[in-house]
């Protein structure tokens, strides 16, 4: 395979890298730099050691192992090995290891020296990938500061190798650039457009059979996620026998994957339905014609949900430009975009950088363990975003995987090593504790790869089909959750525990059912999520819910589990905080006592509080009086009277009372939780008591209570009639007065309310001497008639004031 592309600029990289320590190498898809450059570095003198190849994606770094070492006529796990999460080749004779990203970022920082690898080099870079980019970051910071022999290649299939070069450059000149021609067949573009109300696997489908129709070769299907492709392969299933269809995509077992990569033996045509997966690294023989549909299915961080979605999108014109290349690879080619020509330019130019929106637990984590407090100190092309670092220590702190300064703790050391995020890994490691390790190994592979044990949102029945399933990738899976449960020291497999490590992992999502039919959910972290009511699930009260979809308003509940209020309350007791409420109602003068429980925003049970705090009560009490005003007091009408006094006296009681409320009427209201409960003469002892004993003394000379009569009957004078201070009282208790009484020291002379010996008003008047001159003839003469018992003399002013009849006075006299 000397005549790749590539070929002709590999003495200039080798050159480069024996004068300086960093390259970068900008070619084109299908240059063959994924594939030849790592074997070329193994006759260099400075590389005495291993080399590392990382690559993006499981599959490609399997496939790129497998065509190294059959170039080399040698068995995979020779000189030419493979490392990824699920499946590892390699031996001591290995001389380069193919890894993913994610490896080689828990390999640097278990080993910062990278003891024994003479170099790496980052494959696909401008693919962007958050795992990427930190590997690159980490590489520099160690050469730096440990290994300035190392040597660093970035490898991108565009033409933004600059930026690269001059990242790769530290303080220094810029890296270095090769750059390779690559190798250019015709290619044809064409537009078919489609119908925006129709669905998209119905327009696959016709484009792909327009293709098979009018073109030769072997057909690409670029779809955006499983489910499409599922369904486009169902719209096709009455092809000839003479095409062999396949499908890729990660969730495939390696055995799949590898037949819809090789040529089909017998001959046959070739129609491979794939995701983003077949865009960059994977060379699939025999394919000159795609079919694209514009459409790709990227995991999204929603901030403000604190989850990451699949969101379906128009695919950026970087992607469909690799995609379209896929068909002239290995000679002419004709691509098929489900798009008008037009539109291309308006598609997003590259794929925005996955640390602009990413989860950064992780990447915050990790940073902390390297010694590094603030991950932007570390060498980026786009630094982290501040926002998105700080949401990732807030929710480290949560875990205890870091402490309030932000180091790591020994159980943030212990998630860091684990190989899965954050949350899983703490999932794990507290579920082990609790001895159900094992399930939670599982529950972690069961989130973490695609497909396995069906799409239903039960994760126990998912996880009881993936047990039974005999299949390759089944199989690999639980050689994974093996390794992983003894990570944790899990014991054997369970059937229980399922949702005690979903709420472990997510304590955020544990949510409680809100409607009958069961599609509507309330959680913990304060986001609404939704239900199919035909699910098993939905005759749950409570679930521990692993995975979602959609919006963070009403995000659709992809996996969870049930659990029940005591596993809730067993693995949160610490969390769970108890609020006690009382509340005024203003139609009984009373409170309302409440206790609620609570595990964040998911009330986990409330009712009546019987033993409802006695000093929350009054101040319930206290506050209702403050904001809907003092008359919601029981007033007696002798306290009444003497905030009437105080007012006509000028004496500020109303200010008083509402500025000193705190002082004088909390003492009325213990032991009490009804503002009518208070004695009635309280409130007029407390009046009394804030007025205090001078201030009285001058109310009781400005506006006295009382008026006694001649007669020796005593009458209260009420400050607030109109007119002004009045009494009422019996003509006859007059008597013998000739001069009009008044009130105060200013002598304010008092409206009498004159009545009959029956109560029945006779006069109102302000000049008694008056109306004895004036009126008291007629009206005496019509008293007599009506009350002959009782005096009525011809001179009030001569006679004697009584209340008595003439008979009761003269037996007195």
């Amino acid at each position: 395979m000397s005549d790749l592309p590539i070929h002709a600029v590999l003495p200039d990289l080798l050159a480069a890298l024996r004068r300086a320590s960093n390259a970068v190498l900008v070619a084109p898809p299908g240059a063959g730099k994924t594939t030849a450059v790592a074997p070329a570095l193994l006759g260099e003198d400075w590389c005495t050691g291993e080399v590392l190849l990382l690559s993006p994606r499981r599959l490609a770094a399997r496939a790129a192992a497998e065509r190294m070492a059959a170039l080399a006529g040698e068995a995979v796990g020779g000189t030419f090995g493979y490392a990824t999460r699920m499946d590892s080749r390699r031996s001591a004779a290995t001389r380069v290891t193919v890894v993913t990203e994610g490896i080689f970022v828990a390999r640097i920082q278990a080993d910062p020296e990278l003891a024994g690898i003479s170099a790496v080099l980052f494959d696909e870079v401008h693919e962007r990938s958050l795992d990427g980019d930190f590997g690159l970051a980490l590489a520099l910071d160690a050469q730096g500061a440990l290994r300035p022999d190392l040597r660093l290649v970035a490898m991108s299939a565009t033409l933004d190798g600059s930026r690269f070069a001059t990242l790769m450059g530290a303080d220094g000149p810029a890296a270095p650039i090769i750059e390779s021609e690559g190798r250019s067949y015709p290619l044809t573009l064409r537009h078919l457009g489609r119908d925006a109300t129709a669905r998209i696997e119905d327009g696959m489908a016709a484009a792909i059979r327009r293709a098979l129709a009018e073109e030769s070769g072997g057909v690409l299907a670029f779809l955006p996620g499983v489910g499409e492709i599922d369904r486009v392969e169902e719209r096709l299933a009455d092809l000839p026998e003479s095409i062999a269809v396949h499908q890729l995509h990660g969730s495939l077992d390696p055995a799949a994957q590898r037949a819809a990569i090789r040529p089909e033996p017998d001959g046959r045509r070739k129609l491979v339905l794939a995701t983003s997966i077949a865009e960059t690294s994977l060379t699939l023989d025999g394919i000159s014609v795609v079919v694209d549909s514009g459409l790709a299915r990227r995991p999204r961080y929603d901030r403000a949900a604190g989850m990451t979605r699949l969101v379906t999108e128009r695919a950026s014109q970087a992607a469909v430009t690799q995609r379209a290349g896929r068909a002239a690879r290995q000679g002419p080619g004709v691509a098929y975009r489900l798009w008008e020509e037009a539109a291309t330019a308006g598609l997003p130019r590259f794929d925005p950088p996955e640390i602009l929106e990413a989860d950064l637990s992780g990447l915050v984590l990790a940073c902390a363990i390297w010694g590094v407090g603030d991950p932007r100190d570390l060498a980026w092309l786009d630094p982290p975003p501040e926002a998105a670092v700080q949401e990732a220590r807030a929710r480290l702190l949560g875990i205890a995987a870091i402490d309030d300064s932000g180091r790591p703790t020994a159980h943030g050391r212990r998630i860091a090593a684990m190989p899965m995020p954050p949350r899983l890994a703490h999932m794990l490691l507290r579920a082990g504790e609790l001895g159900q390790g094992r399930v939670a190994a599982e529950v972690a592979v069961l989130l973490s790869e695609r497909g396995l044990g069906g799409t239903d949102p039960d994760l126990d029945s998912r996880l009881k089909r993936w047990r039974a399933d005999r299949g390759p990738k089944a199989k690999a899976a639980r050689q994974l959750a093996d390794r992983w449960a003894k990570l944790a020291g899990g014991a054997a497999a369970a059937d229980e525990g399922v949702e005690v490590a979903i709420a472990l992992a997510f304590p955020d999502r544990v949510a409680r059912r809100r409607d009958a039919s069961g599609e509507h959910w309330a959680s913990a972290g304060g986001r609404g999520f939704r239900l199919d009511p035909a699910s098993n699930l939905a005759r749950a009260e409570w679930l521990a819910v692993a995975e979602t979809q959609g919006a963070a308003s009403a995000a659709r509940i992809l996996a969870a589990a049930p659990i029940t209020l005591a596993t809730i309350e067993r693995l949160f007791a610490d969390r769970i905080a108890t609020h006690r409420d009382v509340t005024f109602d203003p139609a009984t003068g009373g409170v309302v006592t409440s206790r609620e429980r609570r595990l964040g925003a998911l009330r986990l049970s409330s009712g009546p509080d019987p033993h409802a705090d006695p000093e929350a009560i009054a101040a319930a009490l206290l506050e209702a009086v403050r904001t809907r005003g003092l008359e919601l007091l029981p007033w007696s009408e002798g306290a009444a009277a003497l905030r009437r006094r105080a007012a006509y006296a000028g004496v500020p009681l109303e200010t008083m009372m509402a500025e000193r409320l705190d002082e004088w009427l909390p003492p009325l209201l213990v032991g009490r939780r009804r503002l009518d409960a208070i004695p009635p003469g309280a409130l007029t002892e407390a009046l009394r008591n804030l007025i205090g004993w001078t201030e009285l003394q001058r109310l009781d000379r400005l506006a006295p209570a009382d008026f006694t009569s001649p007669a020796g009957s005593t009458h209260a004078i009420d400050y607030a009639a109109e007119a002004g201070p009045k009494v009422e009282l019996r003509v006859q208790a007059l008597f013998g007065l000739a001069d009009h009484p008044t009130v105060g020291e200013a002598r304010v002379p008092l409206v009498l309310s004159l009545t009959s010996p029956a109560g029945r008003p006779i006069q109102t008047t302000r000049d008694l001497p008056g109306f004895w001159r004036g009126s008291w003839a007629a009206v005496a003469k019509e008293m007599r008639g009506r009350y002959p018992k009782h005096p009525w003399p011809d001179d009030p002013t001569a006679a004697s004031a009584t209340l008595r009849t003439k008979k009761a006075d003269a037996r007195r006299g």
